[in-house]
């Protein structure tokens, strides 16, 4: 049984932030894999939660008319995977929540669950911040977006305020179009498990495939927050495809923009060790899925 004080299930978006208002000890919940924990372990225990589960408004992938893709907030991480528009714009996102816990997880879990609860472990994290995707919020006061490298403000904590549902999130066609991906989870198992660390790359080739004209590089478990590794992207651009030398300081410079710690998952030494040699690996596959040859 959990301890829950209140349970109340929001017909739309603006009845979900009414119940809230109302209520100044109620919790948003969705798919509540990451509430209800936190209630069954004591944490949340006593609280009243606000269910937008069934809000058929915040589920869903849509193809905008100007080339964005808009994903509903309460989209399940096994849609998503499943999704023809992700397969065909983003697959690396359909990637990346497909590594999240177990089917089951992935059946009820939620992407605006993944994001809003501020773990830098999620595994859309990385992937969200490689992708520049901005988080639709709407309260009170209004709608507002935010892009998603502002959106975190410390471990477990975001922006997004008691009383704002998150109603979705933006990818832009400037981050679809041209893009290519691929994120690396590790884990000491392939299922069920927290990433120990999390790396995610997106390149745009020149049109020869010999060139990488742009690269993104992003972190889970690498700091308090996800984060970006803008500098060590600023010394790649511009080089060939399999420019070794370039390649190997790619995983060096990011070493100097993270601040992984030690747990009792993995020590910071090993972290580190694995920013440098999964940055490497995660861009290699990013390069070959954008068509270009990498020598091994």
């Amino acid at each position: 049984m959990f301890d829950i004080k209140s349970f109340y299930e929001a017909k739309d978006v603006a009845d979900a932030i009414n119940a809230l208002v109302k209520n100044p000890d109620a919790e948003i919940i969705s798919g509540g894999t990451d509430v209800l924990i936190r209630v069954r372990e004591g944490k949340d225990a006593g609280r009243s939660v606000v269910s937008i589960h069934n809000i058929e408004a915040l589920k869903g992938v849509r193809l905008l008319d100007n080339g964005g893709l808009w994903i509903g907030a309460g989209t399940a991480f096994s849609h998503i995977t499943n999704d023809a528009l992700i397969q065909k714009y983003i697959p690396m996102l359909g990637d990346a929540v497909d590594m999240v816990g177990g089917p089951q997880i992935r059946n009820t879990g939620t992407i605006g669950g993944n994001i809003c609860n501020g773990a830098t472990s999620a595994d859309s994290a990385s992937t969200m911040w490689t992708l520049e995707a901005d988080v639709l919020l709407e309260g009170p006061e209004g709608k507002r977006t935010v892009p998603v490298c502002e959106f975190y403000t410390g471990p477990g904590r975001t922006v997004r305020q008691r009383t704002e549902v998150c109603t979705g999130f933006l990818v832009h066609k400037s981050s679809i179009e041209g893009w290519s991906g691929h994120y690396i989870k590790y884990g000491k198992r392939k299922a069920m498990e927290i990433a120990t660390l999390g790396c995610a790359v997106r390149v745009k080739l020149s049109r020869d495939k010999e060139r990488i004209e742009d690269v993104r590089l992003g972190y889970g478990v690498a700091g308090p927050t996800p984060l970006r590794c803008r500098e060590a992207e600023n010394g790649l651009k511009g080089r060939a495809v399999n420019d070794r030398e370039a390649i190997l300081a790619f995983g060096k410079a990011a070493l100097k923009e993270v601040n992984p710690r030690s747990s009792w998952r993995a020590s910071k030494e090993f972290r580190l060790q694995l920013i440098e040699e999964l940055s490497k690996r995660a861009l290699a596959e990013a390069i070959k899925k954008a068509g270009g040859a990498v020598n091994a």
